[in-house]
């Protein structure tokens, strides 16, 4: 008989940044008030779920974005350094159309498959897939939460679906507050799906890319 067991990888809400600071793993960047809107639709997105863990970034937004579902599912929350943002060298940076000219960005940039600028991707793969395994494992025949971030849920998902790692960051499916399934037959993955229970709070600005 086969057993059925979902891990959804939930991207945290939107972030207060009046600066437009590429915050990366930067403390202290927060949930704005739309995006703890976000985090509350995701959560009643869940309702009648068999929502069996609850894992997050330890970051502060993940863990904000996270609240909603402790409070519904009454979960503890394990906070797992695997579903962290990725690193980035440009953190704490305000990046603008005119940054492609500073030569500071631009000796970074030298090899966008890896990437030069970041963490590689194959490495985020890596520590997401991990990750997924053990909540798969702790959730057996049920479903788990895992509160990331948009570049880790993204190379998670590429991975599953057999894509190559590197690619077009403005083209990512990963919206504020959405969620990215994964579902098991066994430890055979069946099935990714893709819901975006905020989506009516994005707006007319730019959502993707982003931390």
């Amino acid at each position: 008989m086969t057993t059925t067991t979902v891990v959804h990888l939930l991207r945290h809400g939107e972030v207060y940044n009046p600066r437009k600071v590429l915050y990366g793993r930067l403390p202290d960047y927060h949930l704005s008030d739309r995006g703890q809107r976000m985090a509350e639709m995701a959560a009643d997105w869940f309702e009648g779920h068999d929502i069996a863990a609850l894992y997050s970034s330890p970051l502060d937004r993940t863990q904000e974005t996270a609240a909603p579902l402790r409070k519904a599912f009454d979960l503890q929350v394990t906070l797992d350094e695997r579903l962290i943002e990725a690193a980035n060298r440009f953190e704490g940076m305000s990046l603008s159309a005119s940054s492609a000219r500073d030569p500071q960005v631009l000796r970074r940039l030298y090899n966008p498959f890896r990437p030069s600028w970041g963490e590689p991707y194959q490495e985020i793969v890596s520590r997401m897939v991990e990750v997924i395994k053990a909540v798969r494992r702790e959730a057996w025949g049920r479903e788990a939460v895992c509160v990331s971030h948009q570049l880790p849920i993204w190379m998670a998902r590429r991975a599953a679906e057999g894509k190559r790692l590197w690619h077009r960051p403005d083209l990512r499916e990963c919206n504020l507050a959405s969620v990215t399934s994964l579902t098991f037959a066994d430890q055979r993955l069946a099935s990714v799906s893709y819901a975006e229970p905020a989506a009516e709070l994005y707006g007319d600005g730019p959502s993707v890319p982003g931390a």
